[in-house]
């Protein structure tokens, strides 16, 4: 069977060539290249390459080369149109049939290329005729140099009816094609003859990842509506899927990892001049899920720079938003947001590059965007507030796919959520002693109150077996610090006691149990080292002790820690039931049913729950 050159081109676009070979060989990145074990032939010295900029891999050891559907014919043992139909079903794309239609259309393809370069030709030439001075010296008058308007190939559309046509038509081309392309628009009126779409307009090609020009952007020269004006959507050109300054920045974005996605053309071609080689932007729209996609295939974090104002920041809250569901390990955005009144632009010529460049290093993360949208204008200062607050983020925790990511977020924002409330919960405290509320001195002298729950128990062992036996930082921290005590006290000794011990073990150095307590004590958490808790603890469990051997200690953290985590499921089990008897929806549905299966996974392992231990009482929640 053969298949067009088009759709060929199309698999390849759609599906990187390091990734499919990055299944079977162990590759690393050495320049703009990536090397790695020849999966052809026995070798000991690496000199299987793989080229993505030129879609190829080589074998300077056994001289094997060749492009994705040759490594696939080679390692799987296929034909030619079995590998093309794996990477098709990959790529989401239909396989063609095997019919004339098919031909013609690889051919109809072809020409939409063919006339959209000399649509390219023709704006360049006018911009840089005798009446295209106006539109150029405008273009410098914007800080656009000569290199940059050679390298983005801008043009000019004159204010005049029949140029570009008449171009077009004295090479041959049909006045069909001319309208299918987007380069005429065809009137209403069947009598009267297709005119140009674009007209007194400087002229901003758009390219594919190839280079080739595959639609058109235009500016107005002067007043008038449109500001902008893009071509319309063609079998070559998808807004949605495509991204303006691509084949410009996909070599130095694979070479940074770095791409940095701004608003519109002039924002771009600003900062290639700058020397942010690897900017892009969306095609007047938000940014979409296909060019999410598209940019993840080749950095795993692009930067999204938006213009200081209400725009702008609407324009990141809803990259955030459409991102939010596809992120996976490793793969997220981060966000620059420039001073009120200020784009790229502007801000370059005002501030200069080093200043640009100290934003983009200041960046936050998508993850704070969301918590900064959703928490700016509360106050909670009242259950319901806070209620609410912790709803919304839930829900937006909830809409990623990935299990992983998703639970790193739901577990981050009760941490957040927890210091904000305890925030707000202090400063509310504080203005109650103020105006004469009764305040229990021995608990803000001592800094642990004198009731003592069972619950409180269960945390304490947790902290102060870890403090007396600092070796098991490495099995035991990483889960510590997912989790938040309910007791603030005992909350904050957990992350005292965390940020110490990562902090040295950063600097390849240990504490023994002696020096961490000395710490602890130096920092303010004296009353927590030898208050009653302490004493109860050691009583209570005796692995907690210093004196307890190191594998004991870690048996009975591990032990007690399942016993935590059984009862936060519990309590989430029933906190959600609750939510189900007052509202019977779909979300609460399927959490009960991951809760659910949670607890089980606890309670069937092989080391039993030692409820005394927790003070742990079984309700049957779970059932």
């Amino acid at each position: 069977m053969a298949f067009s050159p088009q759709f060929l081109d199309q698999i390849k676009d759609q599906i990187e060539l390091v990734s499919v070979i990055g299944r079977r060989v162990n590759l690393k990145k050495k320049g703009r290249e990536y090397l790695g074990i020849c999966p052809f032939h026995n070798e000991k010295t690496a000199s299987f390459t793989v080229n993505e900029d030129k879609g190829f891999f080589h074998c300077f050891g056994c001289g094997e080369h060749g492009s994705i559907f040759d490594f696939l014919m080679k390692i799987d043992n296929l034909t030619f149109p079995e590998a093309v139909e794996r990477l098709a079903n990959e790529a989401g794309l239909d396989m063609p049939s095997e019919t004339q239609e098919n031909g013609k259309r690889s051919e109809y393809i072809q020409k939409h290329y063919e006339v959209l370069e000399r649509a390219s030709l023709y704006y360049e030439g006018q911009l840089h005729s005798p009446e295209g001075k106006k539109a150029l010296q405008y273009l410098l008058d914007r800080g656009i140099n000569y290199d940059a308007i050679k390298k983005f190939r801008l043009g000019l559309a004159q204010d005049q009816r029949g140029g570009l046509k008449g171009e077009l038509m004295r090479a041959g081309v049909d006045e069909q094609l001319m309208v299918e392309a987007g380069l005429l628009i065809a009137p209403e009126d069947k009598q009267k003859s297709p005119f140009e779409r674009f007209r007194s307009r400087v002229i901003f090609p758009i390219s594919d990842r190839k280079g080739r020009v595959i639609a058109f952007g235009g500016r107005i020269l002067g007043a008038g509506e449109p500001k902008y004006l893009n071509s319309p959507e063609t079998p070559l050109f998808q807004k949605g899927r495509n991204l303006y300054g691509l084949s410009q920045a996909l070599g130095p974005a694979r070479e940074k990892e770095e791409f940095i996605v701004t608003e519109g053309y002039t924002d771009v071609i600003a900062l290639h001049q700058s020397g942010f080689d690897t900017a892009v932007a969306p095609l007047g729209t938000a940014v979409t899920e296909e060019q999410i996609q598209l940019l993840w295939r080749f950095v795993r974090e692009p930067l999204m720079c938006f213009d200081g104002d209400s725009a702008g920041r609407r324009a990141a809250i809803r990259t955030a938003e459409r991102a939010l569901p596809y992120l996976k390990p490793g793969y997220s955005f981060r966000f620059t947001m420039l001073p009120e009144g200020e784009d790229p632009d502007n801000f370059i010529k005002s501030h200069g590059p080093k200043a640009m460049r100290e934003m983009f290093v200041n960046s936050i993360n998508l993850y704070q965007v969301l918590w900064d949208f959703e928490t700016s204008g509360y106050k909670l200062d009242t259950p319901e507030e806070r209620s609410w607050l912790e709803k919304r983020l839930r829900e937006r925790a909830t809409q990623i796919e990935d299990e992983t990511v998703r639970r790193y977020y739901l577990t981050e924002f009760k941490e957040r959520l927890w210091q904000k409330f305890r925030n707000v919960q202090t400063q509310l405290s504080s203005n109650k002693r103020k105006q004469g509320y009764p305040h229990n001195q021995l608990m803000e002298k001592s800094g642990i109150g004198t009731q003592v729950d069972s619950k409180n128990l269960g945390e304490a062992i947790l902290i102060y077996t870890l403090v007396s036996h600092p070796l098991l930082f490495d099995q035991v921290g990483e889960r510590l610090g997912t989790i938040t005590f309910s007791d603030p006290n005992l909350d904050k000794l957990r992350q005292e006691v965390l940020m110490t011990l990562t902090s040295f073990e950063e600097l390849g150095e240990g504490l023994d149990s002696k020096s961490l307590e000395d710490h602890l004590i130096k920092t303010g958490c004296s009353a927590l080292m030898s208050g009653p808790l302490r004493r109860r603890v050691n009583s209570h469990a005796s692995f907690s002790r210093p004196d307890e051997n190191l594998e004991g200690a870690r048996i009975g953290w591990e032990q007690q820690f399942r016993i935590f985590k059984r009862e936060q499921l519990l309590t989430e089990v029933r906190v959600t039931k609750e939510r189900l008897m007052r509202d019977l929806n779909r979300e609460d549905f399927e959490l009960l049913k991951v809760l659910k299966q949670s607890v089980a996974e606890i309670e069937e392992t092989d080391m039993p729950l030692d409820d005394a231990v927790s003070g742990a009482k079984d309700t049957g929640t779970a059932a």
